[in-house]
């Protein structure tokens, strides 16, 4: 099992965009725990509260103001910060909302991954790039089982097929100009500190603080569920081998859950239900709502065996993180101290499993 490498990050430039949404703070705070140089482009804070604002991420990074749409100031950007490693998470990342706004949506997405891409290539110096899309990048499957890396591309929603494109643009830019450029599609991550809208998640935990019903729009939903810190130590450790030159690294990587991890919606929120250790009411979410695919399933097996990556933390042990976390929050804890500690503990079990693997 490969553990994340705190020699390889320590001094290194890294730059992050979308560092101020809910994936990218975690990431941000994780290398700056690394000793890396963290550099994040943002064009503001997408939600309000923020992990971004609570763990006081600006303390430990240093910020540019950009818009990944704005290919001028994205190009400046990534010359400043002449980075070894680029880490592309800034999206627009609801699917509810690509139907309200298709257009803005493929601007960022794809439009926004290019200008990204370009940088890199114009200003060259960069080991490694890693580009975060979506396990809904994948044409639907009726038959339930996993995605492979392999399997064809696809979405009938305007978010879906945004990310679709923007592995497409990575792979014509990987091909092209020989960047050293990995994709990587993860499955439904939580994690404390997110406030996204239409997320469940986020909607869970506001009604569990509020005692109020959960409104669910599909609670027959299957989806791959894992901690955050499961597939950002799939990132980093894809990083680390992009650097090492390792061409093999290049291409699409899928970071998933275990196969019983990918549970239906309401199975979800029934364990949450016990972990908050107080019934958490269900009600139905009124009204029509844009088609979703009903199964999702990531097959991770190339991580497994070629990154020695697994999910530290399953099922269980993440949606406890979870609720330590909104204890902690809601008892006026230090948030930024609370999401390190939870890394640390993360990083931690990896070293633990590594030295008794042999």
């Amino acid at each position: 099992m490969a553990v994340v490498d705190e020699r390889f990050w320590a001094g290194r430039r890294v730059l992050v965009t979308g560092h101020t949404g809910f994936k990218g703070a975690w990431l941000a705070l994780w290398l700056e725990s690394l000793g890396a140089s963290v550099t994040g482009l943002a064009d503001g804070v997408p939600t309000e509260p923020s992990l971004h604002a609570l763990a006081r991420v600006a303390s430990g990074v240093s910020e540019v103001r950009a818009d990944v749409r704005d290919a001028a100031a994205v190009r400046e950007a990534v010359v400043g910060v002449a980075p070894s490693v680029v880490f592309h998470l800034a999206a627009q990342p609801l699917v509810r909302r690509s139907y309200a706004a298709p257009a803005e949506t493929f601007a960022v997405n794809v439009q926004g991954t290019a200008h990204v891409l370009d940088a890199a290539r114009e200003a060259g110096g960069v080991e490694a790039l890693v580009v975060v899309t979506s396990d809904k990048c994948y044409a639907p499957l009726d038959s339930g089982w996993g995605h492979r890396e392999t399997d064809p591309l696809g979405g009938h929603d305007p978010y879906s097929a945004s990310k679709a494109a923007a592995e497409l643009v990575s792979a014509a830019y990987r091909t092209s100009y020989g960047l050293p450029l990995a994709t990587a599609r993860a499955g439904n991550v939580i994690g404390g500190g997110d406030w996204g809208a239409d997320r469940l998640l986020p909607d869970v935990m506001a009604a569990a603080l509020g005692g109020t019903p959960v409104a669910l729009r599909a609670p027959d939903a299957v989806r791959p569920w894992q901690h955050v810190l499961n597939p950002l130590a799939g990132y980093l450790l894809l990083a680390e081998r992009l650097a090492s030159g390792d061409g093999d690294a290049c291409g699409a990587w899928n970071f998933g859950p275990p196969v019983d991890d990918a549970v239906p919606v309401r199975a979800l929120i029934e364990r949450l239900s016990v972990l908050w250790g107080g019934e958490l009411a269900v009600a139905a979410q009124p009204g029509e709502h844009p088609r979703e695919t009903a199964t999702l399933r990531l097959d991770s097996t190339r991580a497994r065996v070629k990154l020695g990556w697994r999910p530290e933390w399953e099922l269980g042990e993440g949606l406890r993180a979870i609720v330590d976390w909104y204890r902690a929050h809601e008892r006026g804890a230090d948030l930024r101290e609370t999401t390190l500690a939870q890394i640390a503990a993360y990083q931690a079990a990896a070293r633990r499993r590594a030295e008794l693997a042999g």
